[in-house]
């Protein structure tokens, strides 16, 4: 665990992949192999951390549960992560492993391209749980209490150990797809029926191993392969929040696009913390789908 001047008790604990985001944007359309002036940004980032960031603007404690490594980009990103609001007292800092970073390239048509290096969050593995099983968040007894959000950046074999373990009998598992090419690693949440899902469509088709042509159907598909809740993503189309007592598809408000990197994070840490503020879910769905247009206009979700 890493040192920290913030020993608040967190109302969210946000686990998976905190690391540096280097995003390279053009105002101008890009296609394969383009060359185009812009801007190159190094930002803390990661989907348990854009997650976390979000939460804190929106009033909540989150703490993150990590791997970082204790190189001097390790040092500077926990303590940017202090500087947002998080609490990082139950990350895992190793010695051996360098911090993990992200890159991807956006042009006025959105992402073009992207890496995800997380190699290290997946090599800590089970390491960066401790807090939640050995204590002092929680242990297999006494399990902690309240949401936790959880993002597909962990490897299958962790995933599935979580769906089931139960040290997290009595959280409120809130999970989202690192990527669409790590879609399927949510797939022990469909088989164990447990937690909430958040995913767009194609991340949907891919866990369905099916195409969808919008988020109700998908979201439907979902259930019907053992989903316990879902929420499904359709860019400026549509979105839909469903369970077996029902769902809901709204439209998002229309916006001029000027970043999607981050963008399903947003979403997700703000419906969150709109159910934590006690609204019903149409109006959580509504306010989430505001944060998420007002995020990619380029605004702070608020």
């Amino acid at each position: 665990m890493t040192e920290s001047a913030d020993f608040s008790k967190p109302d969210i604990l946000c686990v998976g992949s905190v690391l540096w985001d280097i995003i390279g944007r053009s105002t101008m359309e890009m296609q394969r192999g383009s060359d185009m002036p812009g801007r190159i940004m190094r930002l803390p980032g990661g989907v348990a951390m854009n997650i976390a960031m979000t939460l804190a603007r929106f009033g909540m404690k989150p703490a993150v549960l990590s791997a970082i490594g204790r190189d001097p980009e390790g040092d500077e990103l926990v303590t940017a992560c202090g500087h947002l609001g998080l609490i990082t007292d139950y990350l895992y800092r190793s010695e051996d492993l360098p911090t993990d970073r992200y890159m991807a390239v956006e042009g006025a048509n959105g992402l073009i391209a992207a890496i995800a290096d997380a190699h290290s969050l997946e090599a800590a593995g089970d390491k960066i749980l401790r807090p939640l099983v050995e204590g002092p968040l929680g242990t297999s007894a006494q399990p902690f209490v309240g949401p936790i959000a959880l993002d597909g950046n962990l490897k299958l074999a962790l995933l599935d150990d979580i769906a089931t373990h139960p040290a997290f009998d009595g959280a409120d598992l809130r999970v989202a797809p690192a990527s669409p090419g790590k879609a399927e690693r949510l797939r022990p949440f469909l088989t164990h029926q447990r937690g909430t899902l958040y995913v767009n469509l194609e991340e949907a088709g891919l866990l369905c191993q099916d195409t969808f042509t919008d988020s109700e159907t998908a979201a439907h598909a979902l259930l019907s392969r053992g989903a316990a809740r879902v929420l499904v993503t359709d860019g400026g189309q549509s979105a839909t929040e469903a369970d077996a007592s029902g769902g809901r598809t709204q439209v998002p408000p229309r916006v001029t696009v000027a970043r999607v990197t981050g963008a399903g994070d947003t979403f997700m840490a703000a419906h969150i913390a709109a159910e934590a503020r006690g609204e019903d879910r149409d109006s959580a769905l509504a306010s989430a789908l505001h944060a998420a247009a007002t995020y990619v206009s380029g605004e702070p979700p608020l």
